[in-house]
């Protein structure tokens, strides 16, 4: 069986920036690293974890990027990186790029992507989420519950 080469290489191609969405999984992105955190530590549900917060950009835009536990820190300002394997989330009403355990991040030539100076302030923003169905708000004061019977008219 012939295999060309062409196909291995499109398993995973680049995402731009402005086309983040969040809940999107196995995202591969070529970007600039415009600025970088060093790493700190937060408390979480499911207890202390190590982070670092990053801002990277394409020609589309830029976008903020959490660096989770060993990844934590491997962002340098300036340099440029292909990240595979990463996921986006909502925070704040922006979309956040995350890289973890199992996300390879790693540098690439110069030339592939813009200079800081030439990368738009853009940033995805989070589409609105409707309320849960179900849920309605009318407004208003309504008062007390009553239980589910009526009193008897004697």
């Amino acid at each position: 069986m012939y295999v060309s080469s062409e196909s291995n290489q499109g398993e995973n191609p680049s995402t731009n920036i402005k086309d983040l969405k969040p809940g999107m999984e196995n995202v591969s992105v070529k970007a600039r690293v415009l600025s970088s955190e060093p790493p700190h530590v937060i408390q979480t549900k499911k207890g202390p974890r190590t982070i670092s917060n990053a801002v990277i950009g394409d020609s589309t835009g830029r976008v903020e990027v959490t660096a989770w536990g060993e990844k934590a820190g491997q962002l340098t300002e300036g340099e440029a990186v292909e990240i595979k394997g990463g996921w986006t989330t909502e925070f704040r009403g922006k979309v956040q790029l995350n890289i973890g355990r199992t996300t390879e991040v790693k540098k690439i030539d110069d030339s592939e992507v813009p200079q800081a100076e030439e990368i738009p302030e853009e940033m995805p923003t989070a589409p609105e989420s409707p309320r849960p169905q179900g849920f309605r708000r009318t407004g208003g004061y309504r008062g007390p519950r009553r239980g589910g019977f009526r009193r008897r008219e004697e």
